[in-house]
């Protein structure tokens, strides 16, 4: 079974403001876009699950012209605060990186 980082371009997260965090998977084309799509191994429920955020905060985007997933979550403490270990959000896409994508 693959895992997602060795599908997509792209995984990255970052800062949609200082209370938010986005995530981003992009992929190079749309057969392996479409599989990792329709196997669902990144929705609501998995963002939900992996960040600790109640899934109705979980917004998520299924981007088929752009080949693109995107979910957008509060951060847990907001950018610059005091607790804050991450200014630009820029290290917050790890645990994805490890999904596993079943056989399309």
């Amino acid at each position: 079974m693959a895992k997602l980082k060795d599908l997509a371009r792209l995984i990255r997260s970052k800062n949609a403001g200082p209370f938010m965090l986005t995530f981003d998977v992009l992929f190079d084309n749309a057969e392996t876009y479409q599989r990792v799509r329709d196997a669902r191994i990144l929705s609501p429920e998995v963002i939900s699950r992996l960040y600790h955020v109640p899934v109705e905060r979980v917004q998520f985007y299924e981007c088929d012209a752009a080949r693109a997933l995107k979910a957008t979550i509060p951060r847990p403490v907001a950018s610059g605060d005091l607790g804050d270990c991450d200014v630009y959000g820029g290290q917050q896409h790890g645990p994805l990186l490890e999904l596993e994508v079943p056989e399309g």
